[in-house]
């Protein structure tokens, strides 16, 4: 089995309620849970982090097609949200994306790039099986 990433990312959490730093290749990220959950809101919080994934995924997809079908468009923008709910299945999570890109009235080449978003590797993730393993080191 051969990992996605060279580096792992890794993390840790002292004493500062909430407060991590994130370590991954090229640097130190800082994540925090909002005032309203008792952090300090100094960084993202991981619901924050998930949907961040789908959106900057998102967004390098659509920019490799647009520029490699050799379309005019200038700027992308993506949002993300989440909610849940309970099912008859147990909790029920739904991410809502929004695209917006400005000048695209085309519905056919709105269709495509909805497809080629739902394509990118992020939301394929998301959509799949997943298994995490945890153990100790």
């Amino acid at each position: 089995m051969k990992y996605m990433l060279e580096t792992p990312i890794s993390g840790v959490i002292g004493t500062d309620k909430y407060k991590t730093a994130i370590h991954w290749r090229n640097g130190v990220l800082i994540t925090d849970e909002p005032e309203k959950l008792g952090g300090k809101d100094v960084g993202p919080d991981p619901y924050t982090l998930l949907l961040s994934s789908l959106v900057s995924c998102t967004l390098a997809t659509l920019r490799m097609y647009i520029d490699h079908k050799g379309l005019e468009i200038p700027e992308i923008e993506v949002e993300a949200n989440m909610f849940h709910r309970i099912g008859s299945n147990g909790v029920v999570l739904r991410i809502d994306r929004k695209i917006d890109i400005k000048n695209v009235g085309d519905p056919e080449l709105q269709q495509r790039l909805i497809r080629i978003a739902e394509d990118c590797p992020i939301s394929k993730i998301l959509k799949g099986n997943i298994n995490i393993q945890t153990e100790f080191k």
